[in-house]
Order: structure tokens, then C-alpha cells, then sequence
């Protein structure tokens, strides 16, 4: 096996120099994936999260994200991604056998909107802690608006392997304990993500047009787009959509000074602004009339209010507040949420393109990674912004360590630096998919036609469809697609019992709550529940 690309990276050179590489195989993969339910004339579903889907608060892996309609499936994690994918396949099947007459969205952005209004909370029943999960969305929808929380895509878990750690640790000669080796290594891992994340939304975006319902409730963002027909806006070089200022980049957010140089920093800097003010929203009030219309009036309600492309994750204990969690045991996986839903898809992801983001994100943490300094975080955010309005545009640029460069050449380095990765994570395979879902990727580059924003422009001009019926006949397929399919039997019980387990869950936490809502969240945010 040809190994390239070492020189810059010393702990990819001990793990070849030891023959250790073979530990970078059998990291936990996990996704998460939202999806709108719709009706067959393409409109938000105004019905409640079906029954027999089991409860979303307490179901493991059919729950909603903000809104009623907005589903959100959540696998286990697995050592091979192909476990992953039949899994989510599997949700996808037993979800469609459920649905009757609704559909799943197969587009990142929502088109079937009719304002605000249109898009119902989700409701998570009358216990404390399903009245926080709805009053944080009340909050939400008070601060941003309900439009942009109906925005779908996926998240994607990875967590280095285990045996991994104390090889690389030896090899650093740190003097930190392992754990906390391994939460400065998930912060070098994110830093570097953060500095060539934007790849991501160039090789995989696939929101680069938008219905104008979609400004319904913000007209006065519209005059910043192209108009492809009467319905739909668009940038004829937009890759992401989803990812940009209109999207999940909030502006109310964008001075946030968030510490990624170490663990206690972003503890400390997002515990900051989950405990401070802000004039806005105490405009808008915390209990009005009786009434919760957020959970307070501080910068962020709760530790997810904060918009990134990555996060640190620690698995919290129940009502652990997650900022908690990861200072008390450290990085436990990281979660990346730059993916658009792949439209083309019937679950929205595919093996190819998984397997390149596991590559990426070990490569990120093979190589070496600075503390951020200066207006580095914001050179990154605009590198972003830049992608995911104008991506394909003909001779691009990028801000990369103060200099200006071709995103197709900063593109190809990145690719470049990933083939050894990829050659290891191979091991033995005849097919070598790693490689060869690199190679693909290497194509969309020198090719931005191959790219997923610009077939779904092609496709919606050659079909002759705006942005909202061309997502439609898409999710019309996919939900053939699975209708002409069948889960076994077995797996069909253990679905339903599942199910059923969710809804006896929850009538079991509504049934032991003793506390009032107010000192469940007094409790909540003073570390003592």
C-alpha cells in the first residue's frame, strides 16, 4: 500500500512508523436526520405527530426537532457506516408505513409555508420537561421567527475510536490526563473543521434555491436574490442556501464570541451567554400574562439555541444541562450540521458521502491545528458565507491564513492531504471505497457541474419546475420508493415496541413530577436538578 501525504502530518508518521494506522478504523458513526411531513399537495402537515410513531419526547429514534410536522430520525451509533444507513433506511420504512396519505420533504428548504402561523410547535405533553422542550421553541419563534426553524438536514456523530487515544496521546508527550488530551484533541479536530468545513458545502450543498413563500413573514429579504420564475429566488452559484445568513447563520448571533481554543474556554464563553441578558429579548418578556413566551431573556435560552457547524457532545444525564456534561466528563464525540438533505436520495445521505466525511474529520485531527487568534473565527464564517451564496462561481476566492486563493486550488490540497487517510482506512478492502469516495469528490471539483446545487438547478430547468414542485415530485418518488418496499416482521415488533414503550415513558414522567414548571426551571439553570 503507496502511503502519501505524511510529511505534514507527525501523528499520521508514528502511527505508520508503529504500525498503528489500523487504529484509525471503527469510529462511531451515528446521523440525525429532520424531515418535513407534507401533504400531497405539497403544504406543511398541520396534524399532530402520528400515534403510532410512538412519543416524541421519550422515543429513541422518531422524535420531532421544532416543529410538530418537522420529524427528526436518530440512529445508534455504529463502527461501519453501512449499519448506520440500514438503519436510517429502516426508520424511513417504518415511518412511511405510518404516514397514511403525508409525505416526507426530500429538500432542505421548506416550500409549503404559509407564514409563521403555518408551522406548528412542537408539543411534547404536560410534563416539566416536555413544557421546556415547547417553551424553548416558543422562544425561538419570538427571537428568529418559526420560517427558518423549518429549514431540514443532517447531522452527522462521529467519535474517534477509542484505541486510538492513548496511541496518540504517547505520541503527543502531553503531560494532560487522557481525558482531557481527548477534549483538546476533539477541539483541534473542530478548529481545523471550522477553517475547511466550508468543502462541505461546496461538495455537498444542495439548497441553492428557495421558494419565495420562504420570505413570507421577511419580505424585505428577498431583493437580495435572483428570481429564477415567479415562485422561486435563487443565486446562480449558490451551493448551500441552508447554510447562509438567511438560513441557519444567524445575524442576531453573529458577534458571539464562542472559545474554541479548549474545553473550559467554550464552556465558560457559551455558559457566558446562556447567563447574560440581552435588551431584545427582555422586550419581549419571560412569563407574559401567565404565559411563558421563552424560557428567559438572556442572550441564548439554552445551550442549542447557539447556531454552529459543529459541536462538542457529551452525552448528558437526565436534565443535564449539556454545558455541564462536557465539564464534568469532557468531548465525548463531536456532531456535525453543515449537511444539506442529498434531494436525490430517499434518506437524504448516502455510503459515499459518509465515508468522505469520516475521512475528513480524522484528517482534520491528524494534522496539526493552531489556537485561534485575531478574526480568525470570523475569516472562517466569511469563507463560509462566501460558499454558500457563490460557491460555483468561476475563480472564487477564499481567505486562507491571510492570503486570497482559488477555491478550487485550497479545495485540492485539502483532497490531496486526505489520500493517505483514505489508503489506511481501506485496510484490506478490494474496493477500496474510501479511495474511491474520494475520487468522486476530486471530480466535483474540477467539475462544479457535478456538484448537487447545480443538478438541482439543471434538473429544475430542464423539467421547467420552481424550486417547490421540483422538491415535490422528488419526495413524491421517495415516497414510492418506500411504499413499494417492506420491513421484516420482526423488525416491524421491535418498531412497535418501541413505540409503545415511548408512549408508557412518558405518562410515567408526567405521572413523578412533584415540581412546579417554575422551580423546574430554577432548578434546570442552577445545576441542581
Amino acid at each position: 500500500m503507496t502511503i502519501l501525504n505524511t510529511e505534514h502530518s507527525a501523528k499520521l508518521s508514528y502511527l505508520l512508523k508503529h504500525k498503528k494506522q489500523h487504529l484509525l478504523n471503527g469510529g462511531l458513526k451515528g446521523i440525525e436526520k429532520e424531515s418535513l411531513r407534507i401533504s400531497k399537495e405539497g403544504m406543511i402537515s398541520q396534524l399532530v405527530h402520528p400515534i403510532a410513531l410512538g412519543a416524541p419526547l421519550t422515543h429513541p429514534h422518531i422524535t420531532t426537532d421544532y416543529s410538530e410536522a418537522l420529524l427528526e430520525f436518530i440512529t445508534p451509533p455504529f463502527a461501519e457506516i453501512t449499519d448506520t444507513l440500514d438503519f436510517m433506511h429502516n426508520v424511513h420504512q417504518y415511518v412511511y408505513d405510518h404516514l397514511d396519505d403525508e409525505m416526507l420533504l426530500s429538500a432542505s428548504m421548506p416550500c409549503g409555508i404559509n407564514g409563521d402561523e403555518s408551522i406548528p410547535i412542537a408539543e411534547y405533553g404536560c410534563s416539566n420537561i416536555g413544557k421546556m422542550k415547547n417553551v424553548y421553541r416558543q422562544g425561538l419563534w419570538h427571537r428568529y421567527g418559526r420560517t427558518m426553524q423549518a429549514i431540514a438536514g443532517i447531522h452527522f456523530n462521529y467519535s474517534v475510536p477509542e484505541p486510538l487515544w492513548p496511541v496518540l496521546h504517547e505520541q503527543s508527550n502531553s503531560k494532560k490526563s487522557l481525558t482531557d488530551f481527548i477534549s483538546a484533541s476533539y477541539f483541534d479536530l473542530i478548529r481545523n473543521f471550522q477553517r475547511q468545513g466550508w468543502i462541505i458545502l461546496y461538495l455537498f450543498g444542495a439548497s441553492p434555491a428557495i421558494c419565495k413563500s420562504f420570505f413570507k413573514s421577511r419580505p424585505h429579504l428577498m431583493a437580495e436574490f435572483d428570481e429564477f420564475d415567479q415562485y422561486t429566488l435563487y443565486h446562480p452559484y449558490a451551493t448551500s442556501l441552508r447554510m447562509s445568513d438567511i438560513g441557519y447563520k444567524s445575524k442576531n448571533q453573529a458577534n458571539l464570541e464562542i472559545d474554541y481554543n479548549s474545553l473550559s474556554g467554550y464552556v465558560e464563553s457559551l455558559s457566558h451567554a446562556i447567563e447574560t441578558p440581552y435588551p431584545d429579548y427582555e422586550k419581549i418578556g419571560v412569563k407574559v400574562d401567565g404565559q411563558y413566551k421563552q424560557l428567559n431573556a438572556n442572550i441564548l435560552q439554552i445551550e442549542n439555541e447557539f447556531y454552529s457547524t459543529v459541536r462538542p457532545k457529551q452525552i448528558a444525564k437526565s436534565c443535564e444541562k449539556p454545558t455541564l456534561a462536557l465539564k464534568r466528563r469532557g468531548v465525548k464525540y463531536i456532531e456535525i450540521r453543515s449537511l444539506d438533505l442529498d434531494i436525490f436520495n430517499p434518506i437524504g445521505i448516502d455510503e459515499s458521502k459518509s465515508r468522505f466525511i469520516e475521512a475528513f474529520l480524522l484528517n482534520c485531527l491528524l494534522h496539526p491545528s493552531s489556537e485561534y487568534i485575531g478574526q480568525e473565527q470570523k475569516i472562517n464564517n466569511s469563507n463560509q458565507l462566501a460558499v454558500a451564496h457563490f460557491g460555483r462561481k468561476p475563480d472564487l476566492k477564499l481567505n486562507k491564513d491571510g492570503q486570497h486563493i482559488r477555491l478550487k486550488s485550497w479545495a485540492n490540497d485539502i483532497l490531496h492531504s486526505m489520500q493517505a487517510v483514505c489508503a489506511i482506512l481501506d485496510k484490506n478492502s478490494s474496493d477500496k471505497p474510501y479511495s474511491k469516495a474520494l475520487e468522486q469528490q476530486v471530480k466535483v471539483v474540477e467539475n462544479p457541474e457535478l456538484t448537487p446545487s447545480a443538478k438541482v438547478l439543471q434538473g429544475m430547468r430542464s423539467t421547467q419546475q420552481p424550486f417547490g414542485c421540483f422538491g415535490l415530485k422528488t419526495s413524491e418518488r421517495h415516497k414510492q420508493y418506500f411504499k413499494q418496499g417492506a420491513l421484516d416482521s420482526r423488525t416491524t415488533q421491535q418498531f412497535d415496541e418501541m413505540a409503545t414503550a415511548s408512549h408508557s415513558k412518558q405518562r410515567q414522567i408526567e405521572a413523578d413530577d412533584t415540581l412546579s414548571f417554575d422551580d423546574f426551571l430554577e432548578r434546570y439553570f442552577s445545576h441542581t436538578c
